[in-house]
């Protein structure tokens, strides 16, 4: 036999053999033998090839070096894929956008996303994917397998990227960085996706608005606000979500987890946004200004929801009633005011409300935790909006001013409520007795009359008030604090109304006006008894001789002449008084004091009603 006949009969048994092999190595995959197995980990494999490729897991062998960096790989192909991102060699472009790619089957899966095209459906939810892999991922969430455990912590993933890209979270690597801020990152896409940000770069645009965005999966999202699509859903109440990221976040209200802790405070957050957010209430920091008035805000969330009060943008309108609102979580909360849906109940009271952070302020009130406190008088608050506000108490501050009188204040809340008066606007309406009030805060503290509901009582005495600001006042009348003070005169006063009326005695404003005589005066409430004088009005009668007067506290001291109740005692003398004003001017024959003078003689007197009797002398 000649040379060449052996050659290629040695050829052809080379070529059976290896045809063999390849068909044994596919009859096994039907019947799913795998008859190698790993000794570490017990999986196992239908070839060698693909066991000795394992192993390199265990062992951490990693024989394949890349000539250029050093990098090592475990398999030859994962090496060739590297080489071409050093040597720029991108073999497949696209010929839609010109990115280019390192393999066919990149470019296939790329080519999707111009298409639409997604080839690869799940059986379980119908959802449809670009790519075989990210179908395998996806099914793994329908029967909850994650078979990638992390060493560190425990935690599980549904594939070993999400595991890797984890586990940095441990080693704090962040292997990528960017060459021009040099802000570093633990995986590639996150790289890329900043760079975009010094370049401006937004290659993925939306075809019904026309916006762009720097990556194809944050255009995906966007899309679905066009779309109304949310495709994750919550399996325990059915709401649904445009992110997965979305629904584990709103999960953790399910579960009460809350894995993100303050390291300052201790309190804990559903998300690290959240944590995030919360962490700069102690630094203070502020890093996001707003260029048109020059506010600062702990996020650019917040940012951009502000600038929309200068641009008067309000782009979510409700299709039942036509209101405008800038940000759609405030369109969501007032569809509910239609619907009627409270979704979230307090599992104390069973109180429903329309949305989980009202739930969770609400739930103070029964847990009695205050989370936010001013580091100035140490005084702690339910919401950090209510800490805004109330450190304005200290620093003067009252960014919100009346466009018809001038008048300023600490709130826009505040100032709405205070407008009404100029429109005499009360768009509130107890049901009950129709009265009419210009807030619904207002209403509900009307209400309460009608209900007789006093949930918060006094350990002291056993008083009880419909609102825990009215207890915390009248506490005050037990320990003697006075925390308002006037800088004019030193005179202290337990609440801030009390210090802001008794400053217009300096002042001399009286803004309130009396539209039958004209008159004016330095708060509401005493308008409001002023008018009653032409009224005739007396809503309040007593029940033991029938006399009526126009205020209910004149009505509790007239009946204390027939229970002779006098709960106001002198701490000097131990003398007693019906009155707390009568116990104020008893108190000044202790100490001398004679706070009132008459402007005709100069006499001095130790209560207002002595120098009203001196000085009728006058006239």
């Amino acid at each position: 036999m000649d040379e060449p006949q052996q050659h290629h009969e040695a050829a052809e048994a080379e070529k059976s053999l290896s045809t063999s092999e390849h068909l044994k190595k596919h009859q096994r995959k039907p019947t799913r033998k795998k008859s190698h197995h790993s000794s570490d980990c017990g999986k196992r494999f239908t070839s060698s090839t693909d066991l000795k490729r394992h192993q390199r897991i265990h062992t951490g062998e990693k024989s394949n070096s890349c000539d250029e960096c050093g990098k090592s790989f475990s398999v030859t192909s994962s090496l060739k894929a590297h080489q071409k991102t050093r040597t720029t060699e991108n073999s497949y472009s696209c010929d839609r956008c010109g990115k280019s790619f390192t393999t066919s089957n990149q470019l296939t899966i790329h080519q999707r996303i111009h298409t639409g095209e997604k080839s690869y459906h799940c059986s379980d939810c119908g959802r449809s994917f670009v790519s075989s892999q990210y179908l395998k991922s996806h099914k793994r969430t329908h029967k909850i397998a994650k078979p990638y455990h992390c060493s560190d912590c425990g935690k599980c993933y549904v594939s070993s990227r999400y595991l890797k890209s984890h586990q940095k979270t441990h080693t704090g690597e962040k292997p990528y960085s960017c060459d021009q801020c040099g802000k570093s990152f633990s995986v590639t896409s996150s790289l890329k996706a900043h760079q975009k940000t010094h370049t401006r770069e937004k290659s993925y645009s939306c075809d019904q608005c026309g916006k762009s965005f720097v990556t194809s999966s944050i255009l995906t999202v966007h899309q679905r606000t066009h779309t109304g699509e949310k495709p994750y859903s919550c399996y325990r109440c059915g709401k649904s979500f445009t992110t997965s990221n979305k629904l584990t976040i709103h999960q953790r209200i399910h579960t009460g987890e809350k894995p993100y802790h303050c390291a300052d405070c201790g309190m804990s957050f559903v998300s690290s946004q959240y944590l995030k957010s919360h962490t700069r209430t102690h630094t203070i920091a502020k890093p996001y200004h707003c260029s048109d008035c020059g506010k600062c805000f702990v996020s650019s969330r917040y940012l951009k929801s502000h600038q929309k009060t200068h641009t008067g943008e309000k782009p979510y309108s409700c299709d039942q009633c036509g209101k405008s609102f800038s940000v759609t979580s405030s369109l969501k909360a007032h569809q509910k005011t239609h619907t009627r849906e409270k979704s979230y109940s307090c599992d104390q009271c069973g109180k429903s409300f329309v949305t989980s952070s009202i739930l969770t302020v609400h739930q103070r009130t029964h847990t009695g935790e205050k989370p936010y406190s001013c580091d100035r008088c140490g005084k702690s608050f339910t919401t950090s909006n209510k800490l805004t506000i109330h450190q304005r108490i200290h620093t003067g501050e009252k960014p919100y001013h009346c466009a018809d009188c001038g008048m300023s204040f600490i709130s826009s809340q505040y100032l709405k409520s205070h407008m009404r008066i100029h429109t005499i606007a009360k768009p509130y309406h107890c049901s009950d007795c129709g009265k009419c009030f210009v807030s619904s805060q207002c209403l509900k503290s009307h209400q309460k009359t009608h209900t007789g509901e006093k949930p918060y009582s006094c350990d002291q005495c056993g008083k009880r008030f419909s609102h825990s600001t009215n207890l915390m006042v009248h506490l005050r009348t037990h320990t003697g604090e006075k925390p308002y003070s006037c800088d004019q005169c030193g005179k202290s006063f337990t609440t801030s109304s009390q210090l802001t009326i008794h400053k217009r005695t300096h002042t001399g404003d009286k803004p309130y006006h009396c539209s039958d005589c004209g008159r004016s005066f330095v708060s509401s409430q005493y308008l409001k008894s002023h008018q009653k004088t032409h009224t005739g009005e007396k809503p309040y009668s007593c029940d033991q001789c029938g006399r009526s007067f126009t205020h209910s506290s004149n009505m509790i001291s007239h009946q204390r002449t027939h229970t002779g109740e006098k709960p106001y005692s002198c701490d000097q003398c131990g003398k007693r008084f019906t009155q707390p004003n009568i116990l104020i001017a008893h108190q000044k024959t202790h100490t001398g004091e004679k706070s009132y003078s008459c402007d005709c003689c100069g006499k001095n007197y130790a209560g207002k009603r002595a120098l009203i009797k001196h000085q009728k002398i006058h006239t």
